[in-house]
């Protein structure tokens, strides 16, 4: 499991600081807003429990939309388009780690993005409001339930990280502890293994850390964002070189995603409708499940979503 070249990091300039990302530590403390013990119990059996089901399914639908997690979100066609073009010349900071079969042009980029994310599909609509499809995420957040709840009931070793600290730490510690409730073993795979990214000024080291079982990579005192494929890479080498198993199950993004599904490791995710790559590796079976959302919303917004995956899940107390 060779690292990839620094070259999957951001050019200067390109993706989001580490001034705009948490301090090492901060987020761990959202456990009363996202995790399992404070929500109600599932839907009961029978059209009582169907009801219930279908009523938190409208209830989230009206969430997403009403905070841009899903419909007119908030990134704008130009930089769909852009990012469709970089992952179609496959540029490495947009592969996410995956290494896709086919030869992806951009309008198959765009047909694939119009079906599985709802953005426009006309190749001639160049800037200007697009879309995520609300019903293409619930519909998505269905299926990443259920592999989720199937690595609670048969307590499957899984491993969580998160590329994108700053908003989506918050999601993955939920799952995090109810998968640890639930008897799964949570592993922290491959820690203060560090190496030196590129930045908007030389080059800087960064290394990879775990918060609530949740794994992040840290840049001195701060969480980075980051696509790079290397931390999930080193971490399942760590795993293998102790003699430990892989993980049954990633719960990621971004590269910590798109890595663990090209290392051949069920992986599930979540990704934005200008990051192609977790999509294309849905489609040609690499990823279990991408769910599409705008990655950047202020991480209480992600509560009632994480709310109802848990339910789905069966990962809440009672049950």
């Amino acid at each position: 499991m060779n690292a990839a070249s620094a070259s999957d990091e951001p050019p200067a300039g390109e993706g989001s600081s580490s001034h705009d990302e948490p301090s090492m530590g901060e987020g761990s403390s959202s456990r009363n807003e996202f995790g399992s013990r404070e929500l109600g119990g599932r839907g009961g059996a029978g059209r009582e429990g169907l009801g219930r089901q279908e009523a938190g399914r409208e209830e989230l639908r009206d969430h997403l939309l009403t905070h841009r997690i899903a419909g007119a979100v908030a990134t704008p066609r130009e930089d769909n388009l852009r990012k469709y073009a970089m992952f179609a010349e496959r540029d490495p900071y947009h592969l996410f780690g995956l290494e896709p079969e086919r030869v992806w042009k951009l309008g198959d980029v765009i047909k694939l993005m119009a079906d599985r994310v709802g953005v426009s599909g006309d190749p001639k609509y160049r800037s200007g409001q697009d879309h995520i499809d609300v019903d293409l995420t619930v519909a998505a957040l269905d299926r990443f339930a259920e592999r989720l709840g199937e690595a609670g009931e048969r307590r499957q070793r899984v491993l969580l990280a998160t590329g994108h600290p700053s908003t989506l730490l918050a999601v993955h510690l939920a799952f995090a502890a109810a998968l640890r409730d639930a008897g799964c073993e949570v592993i922290e795979a491959g820690a203060g293994w560090s190496y030196q990214a590129s930045a908007q000024v030389g080059r800087k080291r960064r290394s990879i850390a775990y918060f609530g079982g949740v794994g992040v990579m840290a840049e001195g005192g701060s969480l980075v964002h980051t696509h790079s494929a290397r931390p999930i890479r080193a971490a399942l080498a760590s795993l293998a070189g102790d003699g430990e198993p892989l993980p049954d199950l990633v719960v990621a993004d971004h590269g910590w995603c798109g890595g663990a599904g090209q290392a051949g490791i069920d992986a599930i995710g979540f990704a934005d409708s200008n990051d192609p790559a977790l999509f294309v590796g849905e489609a040609e079976g690499v990823v279990q499940v991408a769910v599409p959302l705008d990655d950047g919303i202020a991480p209480r917004h992600y509560a009632p979503m994480v709310r109802y995956v848990l339910e789905r899940a069966g990962l809440v107390s009672g049950s």
